[in-house]
């Protein structure tokens, strides 16, 4: 997927900075969680091995690399449609770990289709949107879950595309890193839709202006 022609409309309300988070060497959830409480955003995760972190049962013993970008919010941030699009799917997926309120909308990038999967979500979102319905660029879809509707994760968005229909409210968000070339090409970096970031000329390409967490 190229840079070029980048159309999407802000995904979210973002801050004048957003601070990078890189989880690869430990996850500290109540320390997210007080961040994004006080009003910090932070950003990062395609491709990280996140070892350690995924702990419920569903995601076995292998499965540590991450597929998708989080972006870290308090909750209740609304999230907004990068593209026109068209819902196809919705879930309120409830057990922990999983991904809360989801939704997948289909949308075009150069042409072709990609489903866009929006996870940890309220649950409201997930249930006041329909199949089938139409969406605007720039038009609000849903809003950031609390932990006890998301999954019971700090509030955040979880955006993953593929280049296939997943057939449900569902990608895996994680995948072995064995699996880790067959993976990235059906679940290609989604930072073409995030639109854009302050500070940078296209998302994640420059962190310059950004504060890092080191």
């Amino acid at each position: 997927m190229s840079h070029e022609n980048h159309t999407a409309a802000p995904l979210m309300n973002f801050p004048p900075e957003l601070r990078r988070f890189d989880l690869r060497n430990g996850f500290d959830p109540a320390k997210i969680h007080s961040f994004a409480e006080a009003g910090g955003w932070g950003i990062g995760g395609y491709l990280e091995n996140r070892a350690g972190m995924y702990t419920a049962s569903h995601f076995g013993n292998r499965r540590t690399l991450h597929m998708g970008l989080d972006i870290w919010a308090k909750a209740g941030e609304p999230v907004f449609a990068p593209l026109d699009g068209t819902v196809l799917y919705t879930e309120w997926h409830s057990r922990p770990g999983d991904y809360g309120g989801t939704l997948v909308i289909r949308h075009e990038l150069d042409g072709s289709p990609i489903y866009a999967l929006y996870g940890h979500l309220s649950r409201e979102s997930s249930q006041k949107i329909l199949p089938g319905k139409a969406v605007k660029s720039g038009e609000r879809i849903a809003r950031l879950g609390r932990e006890e509707e998301n999954g019971q994760w700090p509030p955040h968005l979880h955006l993953q595309i593929s280049i296939r229909d997943p057939g449900s409210a569902d990608m895996p968000g994680v995948v072995d890193p064995a699996d880790a070339t067959e993976a990235a090409i059906l679940y290609p970096n989604p930072e073409r839709l995030i639109g854009p970031l302050p500070g940078t000329d296209f998302p994640l390409l420059n962190f310059r202006r950004l504060s890092h967490d080191e």
